[in-house]
């Protein structure tokens, strides 16, 4: 596979290397993601959304069907694919997962609702700076007087 970059944002992104998230811009994240995952093997996709599909029956090593030793092959690589995306402070809340669906969804649940705190916040702070503004244009409102009126008061 040859080895290319594609330039975005004046930021080089190496086309078979997986986006890196510090934990910013998640939802952004999340879709480069998708596409990348998708893009080296559907499969693999499966594994992150759906999870493994193992038998219930305790088996030992050898008695691992062969399409399940395929899915676990499949989720490693998947696995691996995250943790190579990932800073040290995100993968730090991931360690303990085992199953990749459970690394994605929880980065799901930790980033999305910091999103939604974060745009909470947004909106709060948009909210308060409109109410500030239309306050000020009332309070320009209030002093606005008419061309006759200005006249008047000069000509006094």
């Amino acid at each position: 596979m040859a080895t290319f970059s594609i330039v975005n944002d004046n930021v080089s992104h190496f086309v078979n290397m997986p986006p890196f998230f510090n934990g910013n811009n998640y939802n952004e994240w999340k879709v480069k993601m998708n596409s990348f995952i998708q893009s080296l093997d559907y499969n693999l996709w499966d594994i992150v959304v759906f999870g493994l599909e193992m038998s219930k029956e305790t088996m030992s090593k050898t008695e691992i069907r062969y399409d399940e030793k395929e899915m676990l092959k499949l989720n490693a690589k998947a696995k691996h694919i995250m943790f190579c995306a990932l800073s040290s402070n995100v993968f730090y809340c991931i360690s303990s997962c085992i199953p990749t669906k459970e690394i994605w969804d929880k980065l799901e649940d930790i980033h999305e609702e910091k999103n939604d705190e974060e745009t909470s916040l947004c909106l709060m702070a948009r909210d308060v700076s409109k109410s500030e503004s239309d306050e000020e244009d009332a309070s320009k409102e209030g002093n606005e007087v008419s061309y006759d009126e200005f006249i008047k008061v000069v000509d006094r």
